[in-house]
């Protein structure tokens, strides 16, 4: 079987994220990568569309999930990116990881990671 590994890389939004009085006035900026596995056997044979995973149909989701989103907590942010994720019915493994930079004054970011498998 070959499994496919779909990366988005760096993928840049804004949203509320945080619990500070600053925080919940202005959206801030996350940085979001996704690791999704599917399996690509049907597509590796065939080439055709409907047998992939549509990476973008995820991204879009992902994208409207978080500029309308409001959260205080990384933790919530990033398991709900990855429930979009594994929404999909053919993906069995996804890996979320946001990143807030300027989160701390002496730190490019601070970052959280989840992932889940089917």
């Amino acid at each position: 079987m070959a499994n496919a590994i779909i990366n988005v890389t760096n993928l840049r939004l804004r949203t509320f994220i945080g619990f500070n009085q600053e925080e919940r006035e202005k959206k801030q900026d996350v940085v979001i990568n996704l690791e999704i596995h599917y399996p690509a056997y049907d597509a590796c044979k065939t080439d055709e569309v409907d047998q992939a995973l549509n990476y973008k149909v995820i991204t879009k989701e992902v994208i409207t999930l978080v500029e309308q989103g409001d959260f205080l907590l990384l933790e919530k942010l990033v398991a709900e990116i990855l429930a979009v994720c594994h929404s999909h019915p053919s993906v069995h493994y996804a890996k979320a990881r946001v990143d807030k930079p300027h989160a701390l004054r002496f730190a490019d970011s601070v970052s959280l990671t989840l992932d889940w498998a089917k």
